[in-house]
């Protein structure tokens, strides 16, 4: 399950470099920064996730229950994860669009605490 959460909360960080068409070698850092505090990840293997998302289908919505199911009763972690999300969006310039995402992620992240 582990491996699981840690692809999934990857694709989501990694969700909006990809729709932004953000210059990958400048988010990796940051992105890379995240997973290792996680995750545990080596920069090479978080960058390499990165460069992999890039290209890939996949359905974020998907990944977004997974995230969901793990953290359910953890509001610290949801929040935490929110916080994350909110850096990726603010390294670089940010859309209106980036943060239609930001809320619909966060509504879908806290809908089993209704």
């Amino acid at each position: 399950m582990e491996k699981k959460i840690k692809e999934s909360v990857g694709t989501l960080l990694a969700h909006i470099i990809k729709v932004d068409h953000r210059d990958i070698e400048k988010e990796a850092p940051l992105f890379c920064k995240i997973m290792g505090q996680d995750f545990d990840c080596s920069p090479e293997e978080a960058k390499a996730f990165l460069y992999k998302i890039k290209d890939a289908e996949y359905d974020l919505d998907k990944h977004i229950e997974i995230i969901n199911q793990a953290l359910c009763d953890d509001k610290l972690s949801k929040f935490h994860l929110l916080e994350q999300l909110n850096h990726i969006i603010y390294s670089d310039e940010i859309s209106e669009e980036d943060y239609k995402i930001f809320e619909d992620i966060k509504n879908k992240l806290f809908e089993c605490d209704k």
